[in-house]
């Protein structure tokens, strides 16, 4: 089969599209014959080695077709979508022709949406849904800050949150982006120049909930920016994997701020969190429906990865990007 791997640790450039052995599927697992995956920005932090040693294939999704299943569970020819089980970490991931993935992370989908409108969804919309309903509990009516929105993971975050009934405030620090946000269902848009508690208490507004996606850079003033007795979930570091320096609970956890992480790299498809409890089905109709906004802002050949990385790299996506690989 083709896949590409990481040749080396470092930018885009290391992605090499080679020959590998065909997999062959272990008891619990599923043989997937790879239509489309997703990009994401953990296979940024696994091609550079800032998560140290991965696996050779990265990838951590896909959408495709069951090519073998040895429990019998899913028929050869059933159209799934599949996330995280190791795929990119310990196990050889989704960039490839073909890949097996531990059955519960496996997910059969009907849906008329083209492949790559699939691949767009698995892991932005399993991730977001999970932190704002199972961290979060965020309730209709309630007020919910998405800091990182312009993001894949954020967009999808502003899709859910509103559709769920919540009022929803989205971050950007590009102003230009600003409509985009509103477009996909915010009620304001802020720009963050990190200190967003500050422009919450001017504005008035009470925040129940803060889904963090920018990470340890910002976690002081996302616990400032919640009400007294809100909750903060952070999800994501697109401001940088470093942690928070000095870090003390008593003077920077407000008292009664509840703080969750939820790393779905980690725990989706686990008992504790399975993906039978993510409504993908529903999901994929409010897609195609076009009450979310989900298809991909770009699309991109098996043998453009590189530049694919570049894009990403760039933060210039506007959304989800994926990659075809018929």
């Amino acid at each position: 089969m083709r896949a590409i791997v990481i040749s080396a640790f470092g930018g885009p450039e290391v992605l090499t599209v080679t020959e590998l052995p065909d997999p062959r599927p272990a008891e619990g697992e599923v043989l997937i014959r790879v239509k489309a995956f997703g990009l994401n920005h953990a296979e940024t932090y696994m091609r550079s080695g800032a998560w140290g040693e991965v696996a050779q294939v990265t990838g951590i999704e896909c959408a495709g077709v069951v090519r073998a299943d040895p429990s019998g569970r899913l028929a050869e020819g059933t159209t799934v979508v599949a996330i995280l089980g190791g795929m990119g970490r310990t196990r050889n991931g989704s960039y490839a022709e073909l890949v097996t993935v531990p059955a519960s992370n496996v997910v059969p989908v009907r849906s008329s949406l083209s492949w790559a409108e699939l691949a767009a969804v698995p892991e932005v919309y399993a991730t977001a849904w999970s932190a704002l309903h199972g961290n979060l509990g965020l309730r209709p009516g309630e007020t919910v800050l998405v800091r990182g929105a312009t993001s894949s993971l954020g967009q999808a975050a502003v899709n859910l949150a509103r559709d769920h009934g919540a009022t929803v405030i989205a971050t950007t620090r590009d102003p230009a982006r600003a409509g985009l946000l509103r477009e996909i269902g915010a009620t304001e848009v802020l720009l963050d120049d990190g200190r967003l508690a500050a422009q919450v208490r001017a504005r008035g507004i009470d925040v129940d909930a803060v889904l963090d996606i920018v990470g340890n850079k910002v976690l002081r003033d996302s616990l400032a920016t919640v009400r007294p007795r809100g909750r903060v979930c952070q999800l994501g570091f697109l401001g940088g994997l470093e942690p928070v320096q000095d870090f003390a609970p008593l003077a920077d956890l407000p008292s009664g701020v509840q703080l969750s992480f939820f790393g779905s790299a980690f725990v989706l498809g686990t008992a504790d969190f399975p993906l039978g409890a993510v409504p993908f089905e529903a999901i994929y109709r409010k897609v195609a429906d076009g009450t979310y906004r989900a298809r991909p802002s770009r699309t991109f050949g098996f043998d453009e990865i590189v530049e694919a990385h570049r894009v990403m790299a760039s933060g210039q996506a506007l959304g989800k990007m994926v990659v075809t690989v018929d």
